[in-house]
Formats: C-alpha cells, sequence, structure tokens
C-alpha cells in the first residue's frame, strides 16, 4: 500500500463519471497523478468500448462497476491510447473483450513487465496483475463504431509522450480523447517520447475541431489546453538548449531553471526527466530513442529530495 495517507478526494471511490456527450462517458480519476489517470467509455446498442483501463486492480474493477453502473452491456473492446502501466496494468480485467493498440504498445508493455513501485515510487497495492496487451494492432489508424458512431483511433505519427501514442477522435462530437498527449494540471511527462516530436504531435490536435477534451490527466476541457501544453514543452526544449550550452546537468538545470506558472502544476519533478530526454535529442538522438531511463528516474527522485514519487494509486 501507498506509504502515506492520500489527500481528501484522492481514493477511488472519489472517482467521477461525466457524460461528455450522448452515451459517451469520461471517467476522472482524482488527483490525476503518478498512475492515476483518466479513462471513457462509449455505450451502444450491443456493447461497449471502453478507452483504457486502468493502473491496478481495484482502481480497474471500481472502473468496471461504474460502467456497469450506466449499462448491462458488456466491454467488447478495450483500446490502449499507449502502453504505460496506468493505462493498460487493468487490462486482464476485460475479460471476452478484443484489446486494440498500436502496434508498439504490444512490445513495450512486454518489454516493461509486471508493474513495480521501488525504488522509484511509493509503494502501490497493485493487486494481482497479469500484462494482456493488445492483441489486435494497427499501425496508422483504424475506425471503430459504436452503433453507426464512427470514431477514428489514430497514431500521431511520431514518438511524443511515448513510441506508441494513439488518441480516438469522434467526429459527430466534436471530441477527443487524448491519451497522455494532454494533461491537465499535471506536468506532461515525455522520458520515454520525445521532446520535438510531442511539440509536433500536439500542434497537430489543433487541426480537429475539437470543442471537448479528455485528457489523460486532469479534468475534461476544451481546446484551449492545446496551447497551455505546447507552451510547457516550448519550455522545457528551450531550457535544455540553454542549460546543456552551459554545461549543466540534466539534474542541475531542472535545479536552477524557474519553472514560473508551470511550478504549480501535479508532479513537477518531472522536469528533470523530460530534461533527460531534451538533452539525448540535442545529441543527435532519434525520438524515441533508448536512453537510460533508471539514470533520469534517480534524478527525479534525487529532485524530490531523496524521497520516492509520491503515488496514491
Amino acid at each position: 500500500m501507498s506509504t502515506s495517507a492520500p489527500p481528501p478526494g484522492v481514493a477511488i471511490t472519489d472517482a467521477r463519471l461525466q457524460e461528455v456527450a450522448e452515451n459517451v462517458f469520461a471517467y476522472i480519476q482524482p488527483d490525476g497523478t503518478w498512475w492515476i489517470n483518466n479513462t471513457g467509455f462509449l455505450v451502444g446498442r450491443a456493447g461497449v468500448i471502453s478507452v483504457d483501463a486502468c493502473s491496478t486492480e481495484a482502481r480497474t474493477r471500481a472502473y468496471l462497476d461504474t460502467i456497469a453502473g450506466v449499462t448491462d452491456q458488456p466491454v467488447r473492446t478495450l483500446i490502449n491510447t499507449h502502453h504505460h502501466g496506468d493505462h493498460t496494468f487493468g487490462n486482464y480485467l476485460f475479460r471476452g473483450a478484443t484489446i486494440v493498440g498500436h502496434e508498439r504498445i504490444r512490445e513495450e508493455m512486454l518489454a516493461f513487465g509486471p508493474p513495480r513501485s521501488a525504488p522509484f515510487w511509493q509503494d502501490v497495492d497493485w493487486g494481482d496483475v497479469e500484462l494482456a496487451p493488445p492483441f489486435l494492432t494497427y499501425t496508422d489508424q483504424v475506425s471503430v463504431f459504436v452503433d453507426d458512431l464512427r470514431c477514428e483511433l489514430r497514431h500521431v505519427g511520431t514518438p511524443a509522450h511515448t513510441t506508441n501514442d494513439s488518441i480516438l477522435w469522434v467526429p459527430d462530437h466534436a471530441l477527443l480523447f487524448s491519451g497522455d498527449l494532454l494533461f491537465n494540471g499535471g506536468t506532461p511527462f515525455l522520458l520515454m517520447g520525445s521532446i520535438s516530436g510531442a511539440i509536433e504531435a500536439v500542434s497537430g490536435l489543433k487541426e480537429l475541431p475539437a470543442t471537448t477534451i479528455v485528457p489523460g490527466h486532469g479534468e475534461v476541457c476544451g481546446p484551449e489546453l492545446i496551447d497551455t501544453v505546447l507552451d510547457y514543452l516550448r519550455f522545457v526544449s528551450d531550457t535544455a538548449r540553454e542549460a546543456k550550452a552551459a554545461g549543466l546537468s540534466p539534474l542541475d538545470a531542472a535545479r536552477e531553471v524557474d519553472l514560473g506558472r508551470f511550478a504549480e502544476w501535479l508532479d513537477a519533478e518531472r522536469i528533470v526527466g523530460n530534461l533527460h530526454r531534451a538533452y539525448a535529442e540535442l545529441d543527435g538522438s532519434e525520438r524515441g530513442a533508448r536512453i537510460d531511463l533508471a539514470a533520469a528516474l534517480a534524478d527525479m527522485v534525487t529532485y524530490n529530495g531523496g524521497n520516492p514519487l509520491t503515488c496514491y494509486a
């Protein structure tokens, strides 16, 4: 279990259901910090499509109970927007559902393996998690239907948050499930993706006429979040370029930089991991190339006063 009591409003029972279009729901899990994500689902006459799972057995079971409280139709399709465990570790509980995701999700999930907290995060009660990667994969785009409602599942075309990010675009409702391309009130995390790729992918979201966005973490919002996230990504890029030229390490650069308005965002220590990724790209690494994740996470713990990163999952 977590080594410290969560603040008010972060318990599993504090998750909220929000209808964002007719028969389309966002499942918002406060406070959206490490391993606490958003999901969503679309209800049809013959079944349900879920957008992502949750990180732990308990959180995923609570999510499935919420779906069952809305409809008695089974979840027939589970979409994964990317491979990170907060969105995929609960896959195995969607018995009988077709699990769909980009082809890189499968390999990245298997490479990461089962959930673990130590030594970087506070202990989490994961439950009896079984890895269940997508077994129906795509490369660029695939359409899924809820009755006659067409939904477009699109790979973003470049490493960004990860190497395998997809969005779900629902044109008839001007509705976007962004996955972790967008965090609302939390610090974006690019350690396993690309700074330049994220700028490109997030900029591409502006081409969609979205009026409602369900981000991977944080409250449902409008398209104004896109520019807010872009501001942070450009801040990271500029900081890395200046700090590297000055001979600073990513950790030292993070300690010296003034986060400004971004300091109020959750999980501010992600600036360290983001700078590790930005430095790698400045050294000529390809977007999404493997880098020393353990070293970057260790620097994040150091930035956090030597304490494991806070996790209330």
